[in-house]
């Protein structure tokens, strides 16, 4: 996803993004045709799980690996592989189940996301 940065105007409409926020930045999908995913990468140093959302898995496992880039949560343990994805219809859904997971707290719960695949399908049915 990139940004595009937009001129601060009046005749925006307030639910076209808040105003309390010039210059105004807006999401534009780079990634057409692409699916966005929910997924759990694992650090191979910790074993910590870290749960994310992005349209584009391959540059967002070199965004957790890259210690310049990174200077975020996952910093502390690179490196990281991939542990599950989900590919999703929309970038929203991709948030409501990444909150989800993220709300579980659960180790086991990631693993069974992996061990038992109707779990996934249950929670795109649920949040769709």
């Amino acid at each position: 996803m990139q940004l595009q940065k937009q001129p601060h105007s009046s005749t925006d409409s307030p639910d076209s993004y808040r105003e309390e926020f010039p210059p105004r930045f807006i999401f534009t999908n780079k990634y057409n045709g692409y699916m966005p995913f929910v997924y759990i990468i694992k650090s191979t140093k910790t074993n910590a799980f870290y749960i994310g959302k992005t349209y584009d898995l391959e540059q967002r496992l070199i965004y957790h690996n890259n210690l310049e880039l990174n200077n975020g949560a996952s910093k502390a343990g690179i490196p990281w592989k991939y542990f599950f994805t989900l590919e999703v219809a929309t970038y929203r859904l991709a948030g409501k189940l990444e909150m989800h997971i993220k709300r579980m707290k659960s180790r086991e719960y990631c693993k069974n996301l992996v061990k038992y695949p109707e779990i996934s399908q249950k929670l795109i049915e649920k949040y769709s």
